[in-house]
């Protein structure tokens, strides 16, 4: 078998819809309690993680086969090597899910009342709002901010994503394997549940400060402009709310994470299983 495998991208797939079947309700609470806009990046959440757990997968065997120098060898795992490929699902994922969630934000702040945006003026009934769905909000986006316009916060993202993936691989890893007996030549289903689920609730726990900072700076721009970038964002929402304001929504992050994820690395699992014809669980 070459060392370049598809079915990971193909099992990350089948997590994907996993975890959004099971985190669709707490998904739309996370952000601002709309369901508008939601249907855009559900359409996507499956091909965005399937990309995310096979450029994972692939690169930490990747590294592994030219550490030992086999290459078609499955040699043991390195925490370097984790922590690496780890990092490298981060960037990519920026890439890749950076203008997904920045039309998912638009749109749904869009919804909230102007008000509640802090914003001078108000509502007139039967106003359009400034995006008629994704591709007209895409277009948008394109025509007035440019290109670069569709990767907003995207720096914020990056300081969320890279550590919020090794916080969220590596534990993963680690507490399957801890909590496998030495018997066993791969983690059980259930084992995969309770280490997938941690995993989740760590990551997107400690993830929390920078995650709010992204959601401001992509839903900035919808009717004005308030922040000139990662630091002044983070400057001006500490003058005006405190510290607390970095925190907020961490218990439904944490939440959300531990039945999102548990579902994600099940479905990945027991679908790469299936895809291999193994009778065990595997590890990615």
């Amino acid at each position: 078998m070459g060392s370049f495998q598809l079915e990971d991208f193909a099992a990350g797939w089948v997590g994907g819809a996993a975890s959004v079947i099971v985190g669709y309700p707490l998904d739309t609470v996370k952000v601002f309690g709309f369901f508008k806009g939601m249907s855009f990046p559900l359409a996507s959440i499956a091909v965005y993680n399937s990309v995310v757990f096979g450029v994972f997968s692939n690169t930490q065997r990747l590294l592994g086969r030219h550490r030992c120098g086999e290459p078609e060898a499955s040699p043991p795992r390195s925490l370097s090597d984790l922590l690496l490929a780890s990092m490298v699902a981060g960037v990519v994922s920026v890439g890749l899910g950076g203008p997904v969630d920045l039309i998912k934000i638009r749109l749904q702040m869009q919804t909230q009342p102007f008000q509640e945006a802090k914003l001078s003026r108000t509502v007139a009934l039967g106003e359009q709002p400034a995006y008629q769905g994704p591709v007209h909000c895409f277009a948008t986006i394109v025509r007035t901010e440019g290109l670069a316009g569709l990767y907003r916060g995207a720096s914020a993202m990056l300081l969320r994503d890279v550590p919020g993936y090794c916080l969220y691989f590596i534990p993963y890893v680690l507490l399957s394997e801890w909590i496998t007996p030495e018997a066993c030549a791969s983690p059980s289903p259930c084992a995969v549940w309770l280490a997938g689920g941690v995993a989740g609730a760590i990551s997107w726990g400690t993830a929390t400060p920078m995650d709010v900072v992204k959601s401001r700076l992509q839903a900035d721009g919808v009717y004005l402009n308030k922040y000139k970038g990662v630091l002044d964002c983070i400057c001006q929402s500490y003058q005006q709310e405190g510290l607390k304001v970095f925190f907020r929504g961490i218990t439904v992050n944490a939440v959300r994470g531990f039945p999102m994820s548990a579902a994600m690395f099940l479905g990945y699992e027991l679908s790469l299983q299936a895809l291999r014809g193994d009778h065990a669980v595997t590890s990615p």
